[in-house]
């Protein structure tokens, strides 16, 4: 398939302090690449890269064949980026935070798109309610929603679900199923790693300003050593318990 996000050798220090030590990633159109890594192992600043928010000191990149330096207009056209806290209005309500952006955008009919996009993130009730008063998931599809305005082929999301309840964070989980259906290519940064195994196509392990290692999440079990077989007593966990109890299915 065609790469919609290629990156070689990219490199980027403050100071003294080296950030990103040569990084290699190729992300396939339509998918969805989760690169994992702990605080401070350089995951945003990668994003702001990608995103022409930072210049690399070093290497080269491209988003839909488009050149990070000498196409960077054309790279902010063709990408959406979603930072690690819901960047909606709170005194607006959840519809007026759409039609606000597609005018901003220039684009035809804004109310139209504000109700569309409203029912396809399950907002349609909420539409007319301040964004001030809807809960963590919610707001943080309505964020998400946002970003989509003009139908960027490349959204950034950028941990995404950080400081969201376990109900929310499935709320978000479902709506970026639902984008990479939709043929929309993902880039998502996580600490955690059950979000990179629920939803990443592919997955980047990044430590200390390097890969460690790519691939299938299958590709990455395969360096353990082979499974044995035990017969043990499997106990819920404590999201198990939650999640019954508020009326939400586990995780798939």
């Amino acid at each position: 398939m065609t790469a919609a996000i290629r990156v070689a050798g990219i490199e980027k220090s403050f100071g003294e302090l080296q950030v990103l030590r040569g990084v290699d990633v190729e992300v396939e159109q339509g998918s969805i690449f989760a690169l994992l890594g702990s605080n401070g192992a350089g995951k945003t600043t990668l994003v702001r890269i990608l995103s022409t928010l930072l210049r690399a000191d070093a290497g080269t990149g491209s988003v839909m064949g488009y050149d990070l330096v000498a196409q960077s207009r054309e790279v902010r056209e063709a990408i959406s980026l979603t930072g690690q806290f819901a960047a909606v209005d709170e005194v607006l309500t959840g519809r007026e935070n759409l039609a606000l952006v597609a005018r901003l955008r220039h684009l035809p009919a804004p109310g139209r798109i504000a109700d569309e996009l409203l029912k396809r993130f399950s907002l349609t009730e909420a539409g007319d309610r301040r964004a001030g008063t809807y809960s963590g998931g919610m707001r943080r599809r309505l964020d998400i929603a946002m970003s989509l305005i003009g139908e960027p082929p490349v959204v950034f999301l950028d941990e995404p679900t950080t400081g969201l309840d376990p109900e929310a964070r499935i709320e978000v989980w479902d709506a970026v199923r639902e984008l990479a259906r939709r043929g929309t290519t993902i880039l998502l940064t996580t600490q955690y790693l059950e979000e990179a195994e629920q939803l990443a196509d592919r997955i980047a392990i990044l430590h200390e300003g390097r890969i460690l290692v790519q691939g299938t999440l299958a590709d990455l079990k395969a360096l353990m050593p082979p499974a044995k077989v035990e017969y043990v007593e499997k106990q819920p966990s404590l999201e198990d318990v939650f999640l019954r109890l508020v009326g939400r299915k586990e995780a798939a």
